[in-house]
């Protein structure tokens, strides 16, 4: 079709897989996919070094105008990464291994005037072979989680009639939300002033 952008395929971590991955190569775009938390990942985030970590702009953060950086509760950083290495060694994979840990906070649980001794993260993990810095890669993934607030508003809508025992009706309704989101989409991304309940609305494709 022409398209000449740089296409990566985003992704939570039921699809990370060395198939994916293959197909991604092979189709030249690149990956960005969610990766659970086992063994081998806990080893490669233990043996990141305390200085490779970076705050980020996170819920409750604050930039220091002083300092040039972000108070946070979130930090990021990243390390190199062969995954797939149980796989035949033509899907062993190297590439970029970018984690994000958050504190884990719940001042509820905390009696009144203590604080934790050590802190506690939780650690988000992503493969990517994703050609943007750092800084870039690990919130451009975070982003197609957006498309979520796109189905919710198709099945709170038209789909919320789905399924029905006839097989033309199931294809009414989903015409009717198809054509409903591409034409408010296609309003919201016009050369027309957008309003806020009709700004750009995240992509499908996503």
């Amino acid at each position: 079709m022409g398209i000449t952008a740089k296409i990566i395929v985003r992704a939570d971590s039921a699809y990370f897989s060395h198939k994916v991955v293959d197909v991604c190569r092979k189709a030249g775009a690149h990956f960005s996919l969610a990766v659970a938390v086992k063994k081998t990942i806990r080893e490669a985030i233990a043996g990141m070094d305390e200085s490779a970590w970076t705050p980020i702009k996170y819920t409750s953060a604050v930039w220091d105008a002083d300092e040039q950086r972000w108070i946070s509760d979130a930090e990021i950083a990243e390390v190199p990464f062969t995954a797939f290495t149980s796989k035949k060694k033509a899907f062993h994979t190297a590439a970029r291994l970018i984690v994000r840990r958050v504190k884990r906070l719940n001042p509820k649980s905390v009696p009144e005037g203590q604080a934790e001794l050590f802190g506690v993260w939780r650690h988000h993990v992503i493969f990517t072979d994703s050609p943007f810095v750092l800084a870039q890669a690990e919130p451009m993934h975070r982003e197609h989680a957006v498309v979520e607030q796109a189905f919710a508003d198709l099945e709170g809508s038209a789909l919320a009639h789905l399924p029905s025992g006839e097989f033309t009706a199931n294809a009414a309704w989903l015409t009717l939300a198809a054509t409903a989101y591409n034409l408010t989409r296609a309003a919201g991304t016009s050369p027309l002033p957008s309003t806020p309940e009709h700004g750009p609305a995240p992509s499908a494709a996503t």
